[in-house]
């Protein structure tokens, strides 16, 4: 029960990583605020998290509004009087279908505004609010092996988890005077939707497995240890780094 009583918001949480990392806060004591803009699958995730003992509330929320980012912390504070963990995971993956010549503006724009701006949003809303309350806190944003490597028809994807690494280093440094950690995680391929469009290729499947050393995705649950570690005390020294999840993805050439 390490965040007991901690309070502990995770956008994206409806699914995936976000749904992995929300009930696993919340096993460890922390109550949780569950973001997401599926509503319904969002409910299901803060109602499983109850129903096994712990205490999750929903909350809808756009990441790329920053406004409605700042209600899903506001909704923290009044639920549950404040915010210890923020984890802005939400994100989108794209499909692989075009080049950085061909590809709309506005598919760029979209991939930016939720998996960059989004980013900055939960960082600002809950940097202010961690900052008001005059104790520490834990930022934590997802970036990807992406960031780092290259892979074709991926152009809007690298650009804002790239920004991603670049954000959390300079918040980890202007926040560290109200004692406020900023950290990424950096995961590989995880088997979750964001991968379900090529789970019927067995060819593209295999190349995506074995993109790992040891030749097979991770797991949310997996990705979700990590997110938890990040958040708790025993990392109280771990600040401004991006951590790979990603099984050696990031240090071989396949």
């Amino acid at each position: 029960m390490r965040f007991a009583g901690k309070v502990a918001v995770v956008t994206g949480g409806a699914g995936g990583i976000g749904r992995a990392s929300a009930r696993l806060l919340a096993e460890q004591g922390a109550k949780v605020v569950v973001g997401d803009l599926n509503q319904a699958a969002g409910e299901a995730v803060a109602s499983d998290i109850r129903a096994a003992g712990g205490e999750a509330a929903f909350a809808p929320v756009d990441v790329a509004d920053y406004e409605s980012v700042a209600r899903l912390v506001q909704t923290a504070v009044e639920t549950y009087g404040g915010i210890d963990i923020m984890f802005n995971n939400a994100g989108i993956f794209g499909d692989g279908s075009q080049n950085v010549i061909d590809m709309p503006i506005e598919a760029y724009h979209r991939m930016i505004a939720i998996n960059q701006h989004g980013v900055y949003y939960g960082i600002k809303a809950a940097a202010e609010q961690m900052r008001a309350q005059g104790r520490p806190g834990v930022i934590i944003n997802t970036a990807s092996i992406y960031a780092y490597i290259a892979d074709k028809n991926q152009f809007p994807y690298h650009a804002s988890k790239a920004a991603v690494i670049g954000m959390t280093k300079a918040a980890a440094l202007e926040l560290a005077r109200y004692d406020i950690r900023v950290v990424a995680i950096a995961p590989g391929m995880i088997d979750t939707g964001l991968v379900d469009q090529w789970r019927q290729d067995e060819r593209v499947w295999n190349t995506i497995q074995k993109a790992h050393m040891r030749r097979k995705l991770g797991t949310a649950d997996q990705v979700a240890q990590v997110v938890a570690f990040l958040a708790s005390d025993e990392a109280s020294f771990v600040n401004g780094h991006a951590y790979f999840v990603d099984d050696g993805a990031a240090s071989f050439k396949r």
